[in-house]
């Protein structure tokens, strides 16, 4: 390795490590989901400072390696999954007692798989059977809840998740899994695209046709035990109140200390 590679490695493992004070002071929030989160500043640790107890991050299969960006040419090979989430992670897990949050609740990691779903699931098994104290486990023996929940969304091969008698992920749902008997393990969320589903965007009031739809998929996914989640929703006060009020379980979002401040001050809204 050169010494300039050397220096990039050093110099973003300097600046995660001096982030993880803040991270460690912030209260939780459940609600809270970071979309794209590697595209912060300080991907991971930005969402710590603001207490988000859920990031997600794409993957990409390059040479062997998990690697984390929104395109293929954004990818660098010391951006990996594990220098990115799954070390950090594991420090403020023995930093905080065994969670990522002292006394705090499970984390969610949101792995959304680019492309080539099988073939990326077969390398990620492995590499977190690494983690394997640290990330929830499904097996013949019952489930074990750890400080770490993995979810699959993207392109996710979902039969071979399903047969792995042995796992550490569960499924990122879609709308049309709402009536599926899948165990909630398997399929612990329901997440959809805003866009395709709702016309508001935010702007006057909702539509009350809209609001009882909203309403009535999340109390059908819940019925059920599973997290709703909505991407490519517009970052609007308006539309995170209407989601708050309708118990949606988390809010998806590029604006970390906007979201993080309406949740902190959020109550619902008069009948």
């Amino acid at each position: 390795m050169s010494r300039f590679a050397s220096l990039i490695i050093m110099t973003v493992a300097l600046a995660q490590t001096g982030s993880a004070a803040d991270a460690a002071d912030a209260s939780p929030l459940t609600r809270a989901h970071a979309h794209n989160d590697y595209e912060h500043k300080r991907p991971l640790f930005d969402a710590l400072a603001q207490g988000f107890c859920s990031v997600e991050a794409d993957v990409y299969l390059v040479d062997g390696k998990l690697l984390v960006g929104h395109t293929r040419s954004s990818l660098r090979p010391d951006r990996t999954l594990e220098a990115l989430y799954l070390e950090p992670l594991k420090e403020q897990i023995a930093k905080n007692g065994g969670r990522v949050y002292r006394g705090g609740p499970p984390f969610t990691l949101f792995i959304d798989i680019k492309t080539n779903g099988r073939q990326v699931y077969a390398v990620l098994r492995a590499v977190l059977d690494q983690y394997r104290e640290l990330v929830s486990r499904v097996s013949d023996k019952g489930s074990a809840q750890r400080a770490i929940d993995i979810v699959i969304s993207g392109d996710r091969p979902f039969a071979e998740i399903a047969a792995d008698k042995d796992r550490h992920v569960g499924i990122d749902g879609r709308l049309s899994d709402l009536d599926s008997d899948k165990p909630v393990d398997l399929l612990p969320v329901i997440s959809d695209n805003w866009r395709l589903v709702f016309k508001w965007r935010g702007v006057g009031p909702m539509p009350q046709a809209e609001r009882d739809k909203l309403r009535a998929i999340v109390q059908k996914a819940h019925n059920r035990g599973r997290r709703v989640r909505f991407w490519a929703t517009p970052e609007k006060p308006a539309l995170w109140q209407e989601l708050f009020d309708a118990d949606v379980d988390l809010f998806n979002t590029d604006d970390l200390p906007g979201l993080a401040s309406f949740l902190r001050s959020a109550k619902k809204s008069s009948p």
